[in-house]
């Protein structure tokens, strides 16, 4: 159970506060439109307000306060991080082409046609990728689950959005070096696999597997004892069963947690999705990002580091921007939710999410396993609910 803090000390209206569970139950889990939800709300990293509803799946069980949940693209920020890491050592620049570490990605060339029965079209050579590309999802590549192009096609194909199933990681990067970019890198933005070959670079530069690297210089220091790759077997009872989406009827069951292929070893480590954890260890990690890099004397990155991250790198779409590993909100007004300059954020195709506001010093983590993450606008009914019980500002 979560010890809280005093809700009108941090500044929060315990009452309102109280709207969220029941909003929860009703809107979503005693309908069925999602399994489970389980949510933390801190500020200057006290917990303020937690929630858990639900079962852990199929099996009925109630859902346990160390659920642990698959976070796929929430693993994206701490793929980030562990690269900025090396990026402080000077072991590599933003700046830098990724042929530094990617030597196969020499001879990349643009999309210009072609795919299915017909072969790609020779397009123009693309001018040097950057790891700022890779960041920032502006390296032209893409993901089959986009489902929009002949190229999206072509990843599906290979797999590419559930490699760690099909390929080691060499094979996984001259796979995706023999196909064209959707764009030049760095004239766009596209969400993609990009993170997935940002932990090999990772690997690489480090000459340690990914989740190695994780466990030693993030998971370890920030106490965060129960994310990893994978799911111990012991721990399997522990993993909820996840849900697809159906329009119109509860969501299906597509993978019950004590039968979990997440136990067995993967061929490789998924810097793009791949990792599995408990709400209390995001929390730590959401904390630590809150804090500039810093939690309980463990100093993960630099503030500056942070700051940079946090700095929009993209051009204004829609009150919100991307920076080095998540995304932010740079005009509150455009987003039309309660929000806050600066406010960074992200979640996982299973409807996770998690996002840090260092304006008003709040964090929150929102775990349940329903695939999509489009499916509900639930994120932002959250932060309607969590903005509104707020009653004293840093602003």
């Amino acid at each position: 159970m979560v010890e809280l803090a005093d809700a009108g000390a941090v500044g929060f209206d315990a009452e309102r506060l109280s709207r969220i569970a029941p909003f929860l139950a009703e809107a979503y889990v005693d309908n069925g439109r999602l399994p489970n939800a389980q949510l933390l709300i801190a500020r200057d990293g006290q917990p303020v307000h937690y929630t858990r509803l639900g079962t852990m799946g199929d099996d009925g069980r109630a859902l346990r306060d160390d659920a642990l949940f698959r976070i796929a693209s929430m693993t994206k920020p701490v793929t980030s991080v562990a690269f900025m890491q090396l990026v402080e050592q000077c072991k590599v620049a933003l700046e830098e082409p990724v042929t530094k570490v990617f030597p196969e990605f020499a001879n990349l060339h643009v999309y210009a046609g072609g795919g299915g029965s017909i072969p790609f079209a020779p397009g123009a050579p693309a001018h040097p990728m950057r790891f700022v590309d890779l960041l920032t999802h502006m390296s032209g590549f893409t993901y089959g689950l986009q489902n929009r192009n002949n190229i999206d096609a072509v990843y599906r194909e290979h797999n590419f959005d559930f490699a760690r199933d099909n390929l080691d990681s060499d094979g996984f990067v001259d796979k995706l070096a023999q196909l064209p970019l959707e764009f030049a890198p760095g004239q766009g933005w596209n969400y993609s696999v990009s993170t997935d070959v940002l932990g090999i670079a990772v690997e690489r530069i480090s000459g340690m597997r990914l989740g190695d690297y994780f466990e030693k210089h993030i998971f370890a220091p920030l106490g965060m004892t129960d994310t990893r790759f994978g799911v111990r077997e012991g721990d399997l009872e522990r993993l909820v069963d996840a849900y697809a989406y159906r329009p119109g009827q509860t969501p299906r069951m597509i993978s019950a947690g004590a039968t979990s292929k997440l136990a067995k070893p993967a061929s490789f480590d998924s810097g793009g999705g791949g990792l599995v954890g408990t709400i209390a260890d995001y929390h730590r990690f959401a904390t630590m990002l809150l804090n500039g890099g810093e939690l309980d004397g463990a100093r993960i990155i630099s503030p500056k580091t942070v700051r940079l991250m946090r700095t929009n790198h993209l051009p204004n779409n829609a009150g919100t921007g991307f920076g080095l590993g998540f995304a932010m909100v740079i005009d509150p007004a455009k987003t039309l939710i309660p929000s806050s300059l600066g406010e960074f954020y992200w979640g996982g195709a299973y409807s996770t999410a998690f996002f840090v506001d260092p304006v008003e010093r709040i964090t929150m983590v929102f775990m349940t396993q329903v695939y999509p993450s489009s499916t509900y606008p639930i994120r932002r009914q959250l932060k309607t609910l969590i903005y509104s019980a707020l009653t004293e500002t840093y602003a």
